[in-house]
């Protein structure tokens, strides 16, 4: 499918079954849902296909198996742990690394996102980024972003990862550490 097929695929009049698709995934994305994302697969499958070219939306789901299966271990208290060698770390125990770009700043650096037990780090380009779990209001994911919410709201993190799996995921696994830092306190 070329450009223009793209750019019409979406927001077209003749493609209501994938924007509805796209929907139904969205709120499947934001529950977590196992039965939904069987569904949102049989109907991707089903013949005739919804469109020409289904990359996006089986990355989509990819993403949402791999949310739910992480939710799943999150509430088994079983947080992932991923081998790094990156100093910023330090003892921190890290849960979660995976390639991020920043695209609000003006540089927009291209580096890796790690969550900590105690805050979200990027590393890349000139400065380093840290949003302690402790100063962070929320998360939430967009498309293939991670937001991060400081809770005095003096800035809006945006992160840009390579899939939606790593944003579900990434997102997930946040709102996790933002929540068991409150209990703590």
């Amino acid at each position: 499918m070329g450009l223009f097929g793209w750019l019409r695929r979406s927001g077209s009049a003749g493609n209501h079954r994938i924007d509805a698709w796209r929907r139904e995934w969205e709120r499947a994305a934001a529950a977590g849902d196992a039965l939904a994302a069987a569904s949102l697969r049989a109907d991707l499958e089903a013949r005739p296909p919804m469109a020409d070219d289904v990359e996006i939306e089986e990355e989509m789901l990819d993403g949402l198996d791999r949310l739910v299966a992480l939710l799943g271990e999150l509430q088994a208290s079983r947080v992932p742990s991923v081998e790094t060698t990156h100093r910023v770390v330090g003892t921190d125990i890290c849960h979660y690394s995976a390639p991020a770009s920043m695209p609000e700043d003006p540089a927009q650096p291209s580096g890796r996102l790690l969550l900590t037990g105690t805050r979200a780090v990027f590393i890349g380009g000139a400065k380093l980024t840290a949003v302690p779990w402790h100063m962070a209001a929320r998360a939430l994911h967009g498309e293939r972003d991670v937001l991060l919410v400081r809770t005095d709201g003096s800035a809006v993190y945006r992160f840009r990862c390579n899939s939606y799996a790593d944003a579900l995921c990434g997102a997930a696994l946040a709102r996790h550490l933002i929540d068991a830092a409150r209990q703590r306190r």
